[in-house]
């Protein structure tokens, strides 16, 4: 195998391993956070239902003014603002926090900081 089909299993195993113990519920629903190379992608999910409650990412329409000039990880902590800026306005203050395998680095940690600054509790 490739190195970069190894990167990709290892973290797919991660996220599996992960799932394993965290899941969301109504009461404190699972911040899933998916990132590629360029962009950034967050999203509040009541496993329970199996919905989706509230979603941000870096190409969000409403977000592209406040996004130019600005590095990943600036542009990941804009991200997790306005997430959390969506979920209090669906009365949602508290949730668990799923990395889905990533390191909690870099830009995972900037939007999980950003969520904490607009008000998410994890």
């Amino acid at each position: 195998m490739s190195k970069v089909k190894n990167r990709f299993h290892s973290r797919v195993n991660r996220k599996i391993r992960v799932r394993k113990k965290i899941t969301g519920s109504s009461d404190r629903p699972r911040l899933s956070v998916f990132r590629s190379l360029k962009h950034i992608y967050a999203q509040i999910i009541d496993d329970s239902k199996g919905m989706t409650l509230a979603s941000s990412s870096s190409i969000d329409s409403d977000l592209k003014s406040d996004l130019t000039d600005k590095d990943k990880s600036e542009v990941s902590n804009v991200v997790g603002k306005a997430l959390a800026q969506k979920a209090s306005k669906d009365g949602i203050s508290q949730v668990v926090f799923d990395r889905s395998g990533f390191k909690y680095h870099g830009r995972v940690k900037a939007l999980a900081e950003g969520a904490r600054e607009g008000g998410l509790k994890f």
